[in-house]
């Protein structure tokens, strides 16, 4: 089950493709977001919904919401993904699945994230959520539709 709506989403503390430390509630003060799990750089699934947010990326920062993108994989992964496809937002590192699992974002057993998107408000709380591992573009598609029903 994802986090409910309304629910305040859990800190986030984690190495960024930027060279620094990501925290949730220091580098997003006061600002909406879209924080999307994914389970793995360059597969099929998610380099498409990488690169469907990255095409739809001027639409989100029309609307002033940061996406932030989240796997297990290492900075140096990211590093690599995000230059290949040209993505303009940042990639964080949960090496221990620690963060995804405080989203619920873990498949349990195998350890793998899940492919999850959370709207979040200024505050930081849950706005909207959409799960499905197999429709990665439908996770944009979800969540312009949500950003611009909601006052994010």
């Amino acid at each position: 089950m994802a986090l409910k709506i309304g629910s305040k989403a859990p800190e986030i503390k984690l190495k960024s493709t930027s060279g620094k430390t990501f925290e949730l509630s220091v580098d997003l003060k006061n600002k909406p977001c879209i924080i999307y799990f994914y389970p793995k750089n360059f597969t099929r699934g998610c380099t498409e919904e990488a690169c469907t947010f990255r095409d739809a990326f001027s639409d989100f920062t029309d609307l002033d919401v940061t996406v932030i993108g989240i796997s297990k994989d290492s900075i140096s992964s990211h590093l690599k993904f995000k230059k290949k496809h040209s993505l303009p937002f940042e990639l964080l590192s949960d090496p221990t699945g620690k963060i995804c699992k405080s989203y619920d974002s873990l498949i349990p057993i195998i350890n793998i994230p899940k492919r999850i998107t959370y709207l979040l408000d200024a505050n930081h709380k849950v706005v909207a959520v959409y799960q499905d591992m197999f429709g990665a573009k439908k996770h944009i598609e979800i969540m312009l539709e949500k950003m611009k029903s909601a006052n994010t």
